[in-house]
């Protein structure tokens, strides 16, 4: 999906520097979220209550947020590279805090449609489904040379730094997405892939927690052996 869009985008007529490598890699990120892309010029106001703005600054936000986190993205940052005053900011947003509240929504609604598509895809058995999650994951990553991450994950990891009313709004995403892989598992179970002594509960509970980890190694690393790695141990494990 964002492969094919990606191929459609059009090619700098010179050798790519590294704003058109950033652009780039921004567009595809932006695709893959299913946000519209930005126009050029400044944001139009608004029809009916919802904002070209308000959507610019949240494919911004995301943006911003899968690749360095909370704590180091600045808001003056972000409305600069937009060309959106501060005033328009505030208008949509109370707070920095209210925005960082929006986007952990708004990836969490991007990211249980994602799941689904793969977990709910009965073209393939279940542990397909599952594998085929870790082989998109490693692919998206790839796509960005490994530079972002899991928005969640990384917010995650630097929540002493983070208003509290984060802390619910994260581990809520995180048991959604254990949730769907526990009932993905459970079809594996009836399918007779896996036996019915594992606790697809907990199996799931470990995939993300281990997932999460093997995700912030491949960032660090800037490959995806890691996420491989993990992948390879855990489809082990469920043939015990």
């Amino acid at each position: 999906m964002a492969e094919a869009a990606a191929s459609r985008l059009p090619l700098p007529q010179h050798a790519p520097t590294n704003v058109d490598i950033k652009r780039r890699s921004v567009e595809l990120l932006v695709m893959e979220l299913g946000l519209a892309p930005r126009r050029r010029g400044r944001p139009p106001k608004s029809a009916g209550g919802y904002s070209e703005t308000r959507d610019a600054l949240v494919r911004a936000g995301v943006v911003a947020l899968t690749e360095k986190g909370f704590s180091a993205t600045g808001i003056e940052e972000i409305l600069q590279q937009l060309g959106v005053p501060k005033g328009s900011f505030y208008h949509y947003f109370g707070s920095k805090e209210a925005y960082g509240s929006e986007l952990i929504g708004s990836y969490a609604t991007y990211f249980a449609k994602r799941l689904d598509a793969v977990f709910l895809d009965e073209s393939r058995t279940p542990l397909d489904r599952m594998r085929e999650f870790t082989i998109g994951a490693d692919a998206g990553m790839a796509r960005f040379g490994y530079t972002r991450g899991c928005l969640i994950g990384n917010l995650g990891q630097e929540m002493n730094a983070l208003p509290e009313s984060f802390r619910k709004q994260l581990v809520d995403v995180f048991s959604d997405w254990q949730h769907r892989t526990a009932q993905c598992l459970r079809r594996a179970v009836t399918a007779g892939q896996i036996v019915p002594t594992h606790d697809c509960d907990q199996l799931a509970a470990f995939f993300w927690i281990g997932w999460e980890g093997a995700v912030l190694r491949a960032k660090l690393e800037h490959n995806g052996e890691p996420l491989r790695t993990f992948a390879a141990g855990f489809f082990s494990l469920l043939q015990r």
